[in-house]
């Protein structure tokens, strides 16, 4: 995956850091639920579980993961497109 494309502007930000799992990935869920077909949550997390979660998540469930980066902060941004 590439780094965060500053061009790609998220509809919403899902900030999921300190959170362990399963949160990080229920709170996912939840926010794409709210969203509309296309549009991009932008979920910042620092649960390493999620690093596998999510694009498992994201393949299974039809939607799109855009770009993941870690970030010198110490968490991972991941951009999701609603499917």
């Amino acid at each position: 995956m590439n780094a965060i494309d500053t061009d790609i502007k998220a509809d919403e930000i899902l900030d999921a850091r300190g959170l362990s799992c399963p949160m990080p990935m229920l709170k996912t869920k939840k926010a794409l639920k709210h969203l509309q077909s296309g549009q991009i949550l932008e979920v910042l997390g620092t649960d390493p579980g999620s690093k596998n979660d999510i694009p498992d998540f994201c393949q299974k469930g039809g939607n799109t993961l855009l770009e993941v980066e870690d970030v010198e902060e110490g968490y991972t941004r991941y951009l999701i497109q609603k499917g």
